[in-house]
């Protein structure tokens, strides 16, 4: 070092990012702060919650702040990474609930009361406030982390999680029926929901190199969302899925009309996009679902795909499989105390279980074992 000041310049991002000066000034104030690591106590005393919000977005929402990962390009291997689903609806919440109320003040203002009080009042469900609730309470703890704040306030926040209206269940009768009035893409897409419990993004991220039509098993190694692809982050969501016959026969014969038949091709490709991406989950459910759900099935109660995961845990329950190879099904990657009790389903338990759900929603009955 010779002695004379440096000036290190730093980009903070794009006037598309940043639509006006004082946006652009918050993200200035949040990377001044991080860059002055030796920033005096009385100055920390004077950040805003909005200054921490957008140094979080910074550091933990890179994906939506960025515009980063597009279809095509798989996530690394950071277990850290929060997935993009997840900041797509972490920023929902940022911009529609907690800034419109809490931007303006200074973060030693915001009171577990006040706080409390305020989600009373918001029109969401109680799952919904408790998604705001632990959110606000990621960011203190951010703020902790970068030893802006001493305590975080939102653990005192009171707010139950507990669903306003039980959710809607399928009966093997209206699966078969479902199914009965489907053909081809949306069939074959309904019955893995339906018989694998695979969540829609799942099943759109499936390529034909990743069904194996001689051991009946499902590599789940991708996850689509809003048409960018992420890798499945826990192990037990990359766990292979057992598959019956019968759902393989309808899965081979949809690839043999298929236009987009090879390995590497998506087993739901889009013709739209020339097969370069899959359907979006919303165009199959608007155009061949909600009809079916509407007019055929008669169902008026809220169903959409995750409906599908819903009753495949529900069927399996009611058949008397055990907790353990309920949630090994469903690839869970954490367990409640609990259920933690039970045994390790082993591969073939998984497999007859899946095995009777497939016979029960094609119509073979739920008697008898697998052969």
């Amino acid at each position: 070092m010779d002695g004379t000041k440096k000036y290190r310049k730093a980009v903070i991002g794009t006037v598309s990012e940043y639509k006006t000066e004082s946006e652009a000034q918050k993200a200035a104030d949040a990377l001044r702060l991080e860059v002055n690591e030796q920033t005096p106590r009385q100055m920390l005393k004077a950040i805003s919650f909005e200054t921490l919000v957008e140094h979080y977005r910074q550091h933990e929402l890179p994906d939506i702040l960025n515009g980063t990962r597009p279809l095509g390009s798989e996530a690394g291997d950071d277990e850290l990474r929060k997935s993009y689903s997840t900041q797509v609806t972490y920023q929902g919440y940022l911009n529609k609930w907690i800034l419109p109320r809490w931007r303006s003040y200074r973060l030693t203002d915001v009171k577990p009361v006040q706080v409390e009080q305020w989600l009373k009042s918001l029109p969401l469900s109680k799952g919904s406030k408790a998604k705001v609730r632990n959110i606000m309470s990621a960011l203190y703890s951010h703020g902790q982390r970068w030893e802006w704040v001493s305590s975080n306030p939102i653990r005192h926040v009171r707010q139950s999680a507990k669903r306003s209206r039980i959710p809607t269940v399928l009966s093997p009768e209206q699966i078969k029926l479902f199914l009965e009035k489907l053909v081809d893409l949306p069939k074959t897409a309904v019955l893995l929901g339906a018989s694998t419990g695979l969540r829609v993004g799942e099943i759109l991220g499936l390529k034909w190199e990743d069904v194996d039509f001689e051991t009946l098993e499902l590599r789940v190694t991708r996850d689509v969302v809003k048409q960018r692809i992420e890798r499945c982050k826990t192990e037990a969501s990359r766990k292979p899925v057992p598959i019956g016959a019968e759902v393989a026969e309808i899965l081979f014969a949809w690839r043999s009309r298929c236009a987009y038949n090879q390995p590497a091709d998506w087993v739901f490709a889009s013709p739209a996009k020339k097969g370069k991406q899959p359907y979006w989950p919303s165009s199959i459910y608007r155009v061949y679902l909600k009809p079916v759900l509407e007019d055929d099935l008669k169902i008026t109660d809220p169903v959409g795909w995750h409906t599908l995961r819903h009753s495949l845990g529900t069927l399996m329950k009611a058949n008397g499989e055990d907790v353990k190879t309920i949630q090994e099904t469903l690839r869970h990657a954490n367990f409640k105390v609990t259920m933690d009790v039970y045994t390790q389903a082993v591969t073939e338990v998984k497999r007859s279980a899946h095995n009777r759900v497939v016979r029960q929603i094609m119509g073979g009955g739920t008697h008898g074992e697998e052969e």
